[in-house]
């Protein structure tokens, strides 16, 4: 038992550290806005083993998640980016700036879809006692038969602050399983991280 408590010490250490390293001495804004990503994949660690069937689901959970995502989504993100906030230690590419309607267009996305996730928490997974290949593969087709897959995510559509797919309201996606709010949710992350974030 000792031991496991050592190691745990030890890999909770080694976590700490690297969160701090990858903060790289950032202040002000950029530490505040690197805090609240923090937040946000924190939140992210917790919905997605739930969403991907290996942890059981729990709506409450799905919840308090969801709307952790959401106080960081929208204004409350795009606020934190002020020209001239980019260069080291922050990720955030120029693209930001140049295409700043995108940007806020993705952070609304965001916004809505947490909120659409909290909201439809209760409704559960959409193939609910499913193996998970399965349970993903559905998601998937829906997707992809809608026009949400990660293909249009990327597209024009996105590019000028468009919503994926057509336009989802809160109401909408608050009928819908949670795993496909959680998918669209994570797809709208993906496209902002790869279009405005540095590696």
């Amino acid at each position: 038992m000792k031991l496991n408590n050592v190691i745990t010490g030890a890999a909770l250490a080694s976590l700490l550290s690297a969160a701090a390293l990858a903060h790289g001495g950032a202040t002000g804004i950029v530490k505040e806005r690197m805090d609240g990503m923090g937040v946000m994949k924190g939140s992210m660690k917790v919905l997605t083993p739930m969403m991907q069937g290996k942890t059981e689901y729990d709506a409450e959970a799905v919840r308090r998640e969801a709307e952790k995502i959401q106080a960081h989504a929208g204004d409350t993100l795009t606020k934190l980016f002020p020209e001239g906030s980019d260069g080291k230690p922050s990720e955030a590419k120029p693209e930001i700036w140049s295409d700043w309607n995108g940007f806020v267009g993705l952070a609304a996305q965001l916004e809505t879809f947490s909120a659409g996730l909290a909201a439809a928490a209760d409704n559960g997974l959409m193939m609910a006692g499913t193996q998970h290949g399965s349970m993903m593969e559905g998601s998937n087709s829906m997707m992809r038969s809608s026009g949400m897959g990660s293909g249009s995510m990327m597209g024009a559509g996105i590019g000028n602050g468009g919503m994926m797919g057509g336009a989802h309201s809160v109401e909408d996606l608050s009928q819908m399983p949670a795993d496909s709010v959680f998918m669209m949710m994570s797809q709208v992350c993906s496209a902002c991280h790869t279009r405005f974030r540095s590696e």
